[in-house]
C-alpha cells in the first residue's frame, strides 16, 4: 500500500510468488511518488501485468497515465465508470491539480468476473453507491478485500458526488460485503485498513 497524492489515497500492489502483479488505482501524482512506486517494483522484482480502477475519481486515477505507459498496460474498470473517467480532466481543473490525461477503460470488468494473474484469483464485487460503478475485489483465500471508496475505517465513501447514491452504498454493503465474512480484512481507498467485524460493530452508518 502506498498513500499518495493530497486526497491521502491509497494505491495497492497485489503480487504473489510468480513475482507477477497488479496495481490498483494509481494515485501518483507527481515524480516523488512515481518513483516511490517504481522503486518497489523493481526493488521486488515485480513484473506488472494488469491496471485496474476500483471507480474512476481523480484521487484514483492521477497516475493511470504513467503507470498503462510504463508498463504497456491496458486500463481496466467497469463500463459505468467511463462517465467518470470523462470527466476527469475538468475534476482536475476544479481542484487545481496537475493532472496527466488517463487513457480510456480498455477492458471492462463485471460483477462475477475473475480477476487473474500469477497464482492468484480475485473475486469481482459491483458495488456502487459511491460512484456509479465502483467494483470491489476479494481473495477468498487470504480473505482480503479490496473496496476503493466503498468501505471506510468506521466510515463510508462518500455519496453526494454525482452517480452516488447513501442507499445503494448501505445495501451494497451490507448485501455484498459483510456476508464474506467478520475476519476479512478491508483495505480501503483511503485511511487504515479494518476488518468486516470491526465496521458490523463499529460503524455508525452501518450497525444500527
Amino acid at each position: 500500500m502506498f498513500t499518495f497524492n493530497a486526497f491521502q489515497e491509497n494505491t495497492y500492489v497485489l503480487s504473489d510468488d510468480t513475482k507477477k502483479c497488479v496495481i490498483v488505482d494509481p494515485g501518483c501524482s507527481n515524480a516523488a511518488e512515481r518513483k516511490a512506486l517504481t522503486d518497489y517494483i523493481e526493488q521486488e522484482e515485480l513484473t506488472p501485468v494488469r491496471l485496474i480502477n476500483t471507480h474512476c475519481h481523480i484521487d484514483h486515477i492521477l497516475g493511470n497515465d504513467y503507470v498503462s505507459n510504463t508498463w504497456n498496460l491496458p486500463l481496466e474498470a467497469h463500463a459505468g465508470e467511463a462517465t467518470v473517467l470523462d470527466y476527469s480532466k475538468k475534476a482536475a481543473q476544479m481542484y487545481g491539480i496537475a493532472y496527466d490525461d488517463s487513457p480510456p477503460i480498455a477492458k471492462y470488468i463485471e460483477e462475477g468476473d475473475k480477476v487473474q494473474w500469477g497464482e492468484t484469483t480475485l473475486e469481482t464485487f459491483f458495488t456502487p453507491g459511491h460512484s456509479p460503478a465502483s467494483l470491489s475485489f476479494f481473495h477468498k483465500e487470504s480473505k482480503q478485500l479490496i473496496a476503493g471508496d466503498v468501505l471506510f475505517q468506521n466510515s463510508i465513501g462518500r455519496t453526494d458526488l454525482p452517480g452516488g447514491n447513501f442507499d445503494t452504498l448501505i445495501k451494497n454493503i451490507k448485501e455484498k460485503l459483510f456476508p464474506l465474512g467478520d475476519d476479512v480484512i478491508v483495505y480501503s481507498g483511503h485511511g487504515p485498513s479494518t476488518t468486516i467485524g470491526n465496521e458490523k460493530v463499529n460503524n455508525p452508518f452501518l450497525n444500527h
